[in-house]
């Protein structure tokens, strides 16, 4: 394996450079561009305007404090996850496996983290008609929903769904089919939101309840860290590609082979994708030690 500290160069170009992906040939031979898949792009779309009516309203109605920060946050996640789902970067991700895993993190750490903290949920709602609206939360109360729901956001649930999407998903062979199939990597892109979505709502939620709690969170997200981290150094201390149509196009951007191209690839997972994890265990254990205050900085009493 080449030097470790090639491929954190390797790494820092790519995430500086993207654009310069086009000059190292795509993968039908032309530049990433911007992905128009309506798919993608609806619901997108979609989501920003019910959140943007129902902020309006639900502003002129009550007018919280608290509105204007979460609005913010949920901008902040909306276009994080339409950076990552929509620009060159996912494009990108059919030549380089490096750009791949960028996407995969802006979409599991860093936007469905800032969504969930945003809670749409009451501005998405009030973006529809007052009748659609009366029955979508009839809906969401009853049972059938709301037992599930909680089941899947309780932190030892979310955080084995997320680590199975995670390794999963990773295996060659799943890997390999979601590369070759347009249909596929957007099933495997939506795993990978929605259970990153269920963690981050079990992790904030069990943030705000006694010690005991977040107690538990902490130790999810600490083993959080481990699994993807473990998962990450596999890749970055391979000698060989996992993913035969990576392999098959040779030469990755930057001159990088494919095992390099990995090896980057698992650095990105390991190092950043690992800290986000550990340093928010951590500040939950400064909640423990601390006068009882949750991560998103709200009084537990």
């Amino acid at each position: 394996m080449r030097p470790l500290g090639r491929l954190v160069l390797a790494a820092e170009l790519l995430v500086l450079g993207m654009p310069a992906l086009a000059h190292d040939g795509h993968a039908h031979g032309q530049a990433p561009g911007w992905t128009r898949d309506p798919w993608i792009t609806v619901p997108l779309a979609a989501s920003l305007l019910l959140f943007a009516i129902g902020y309006v309203r639900l502003s002129r109605r009550a007018g919280r404090a608290d509105y204007r920060r979460r609005g913010l946050f949920f901008a902040a996640g909306w276009l994080l996850l339409a950076a990552a789902l929509v620009s060159p970067l996912h494009e990108a991700g059919e030549r380089s496996f490096c750009a791949h895993m960028l996407e995969h993190e802006l979409l599991m750490l860093a936007a469905a983290p800032l969504l969930v903290v945003g809670e749409p949920m009451i501005f998405l709602l009030w973006g529809f008609p007052a009748p659609a609206r009366r029955a979508i939360g009839a809906a969401v109360r009853s049972p059938v929903l709301a037992a599930p729901w909680h089941a899947l956001t309780a932190p030892v649930t979310a955080t084995i769904l997320q680590a199975a999407a995670l390794w999963l998903w990773h295996m060659p062979l799943l890997f390999d089919l979601a590369l070759a199939h347009e249909g596929w990597h957007g099933v495997q892109h939506l795993s990978f939101l929605l259970t990153a979505l269920l963690f981050w709502s079990a992790m904030f939620g069990a943030s705000r309840k006694a010690s005991g709690g977040r107690a538990l969170a902490a130790l999810c997200l600490f083993a959080t860290s481990l699994i993807s981290g473990a998962l990450g150094a596999l890749m970055a201390f391979s000698e060989s590609p996992w993913y035969a149509r990576y392999a098959e196009l040779g030469m990755a951007p930057y001159g990088l082979t494919p095992a390099e191209d990995q090896q980057v690839a698992g650095l990105i997972m390991w190092i950043p994708g690992g800290l986000v994890h550990a340093l928010a265990a951590l500040a939950l254990v400064a909640t423990l030690l601390g006068p009882g205050r949750t991560m998103g900085g709200a009084d537990a009493r």
